[in-house]
C-alpha cells in the first residue's frame, strides 16, 4: 500500500510518521507531477486551507485532486483537510468539493480555543482528538455517517471513499484513525 501527503503546507510530516509506524509507505505531493505516481489512497492534511486552496489552484492540482477523489481514490481530510473537501463552507467558496457536507472554519475560536480531549470515534471506542483552531461540520447529507461529536458538534464522518476529521489524529500516539482509513482502502 502507498499513500500520497499532500505537504504543500501544514502537518504532513506528522502524517506520514503515523503511517510509516503502521508499516504503510507515502510519499510527498508537491507538485502536479506527483499525482502522476501510484497510490492507494491520499491525505489532505491540517494546516492553513485558505493558503492549501489557493496553492491546489495556482499549482493546477484542485481539479485532478478533485476528480481523483470524486471516481473513487480513497481520501483523508484533517482539520484543514475537511475543509478542502467541504461541498460547503459556512460565508466562503469551497475548494475540491467532495464531501456532502458544511464546514464552518475556526469553529472553537482562534489559537486559544484549541483544546485536547477523548470522545468515540465510530464503534472504535473512545480515542485521543487534539483540536487546533479546528472547524467542525455543521451539516452532514444523507450519505455521510457521522463518526464522532464533541458536545453537540461534528468532528468526524465518512461519505463512500471520503474520511474528515476536525481533530489531528496524526498529533496524538492512538493510530486508531489512521488505521481506520487503512482499512477504508482495503475495503475499496
Amino acid at each position: 500500500m502507498r499513500i500520497g501527503v499532500l505537504a504543500l503546507q501544514g502537518a504532513f510530516t506528522e502524517h506520514r510518521r503515523k503511517l510509516e509506524g503502521l508499516g504503510v509507505r507515502s510519499f510527498e505531493i508537491r507538485r502536479k507531477k506527483d499525482l502522476e505516481n501510484q497510490m492507494d489512497g491520499i491525505i489532505l492534511p491540517g494546516g492553513e486551507s485558505t493558503v492549501m486552496g489557493k496553492l491546489l489552484r495556482d499549482l493546477e492540482m484542485a481539479d485532478q485532486i478533485r476528480n481523483m477523489i470524486i471516481n473513487g481514490l480513497p481520501a483523508f481530510g484533517t482539520c484543514a483537510g475537511l475543509i478542502l473537501m467541504a461541498q460547503r463552507i459556512k460565508g466562503e467558496s469551497a475548494y475540491l468539493a467532495t464531501m456532502d457536507i458544511t464546514a464552518r472554519r475556526n469553529a472553537y475560536g482562534r489559537q486559544l480555543g484549541s483544546f485536547w480531549t477523548e470522545e468515540s470515534f465510530g464503534e472504535e471506542g473512545k480515542i485521543p482528538m487534539t483540536f487546533i483552531r479546528a472547524p467542525y461540520i455543521e451539516e452532514a447529507g444523507n450519505k455521510v455517517m457521522v463518526l464522532a461529536s464533541t458536545g453537540e458538534k461534528i468532528t468526524a464522518a465518512r461519505q463512500d471513499n471520503q474520511l474528515v476529521t476536525a481533530f489531528h489524529p496524526e498529533l496524538d500516539d492512538d493510530d486508531t484513525v489512521h488505521r481506520y482509513f487503512l482499512d477504508m482502502i482495503k475495503e475499496a
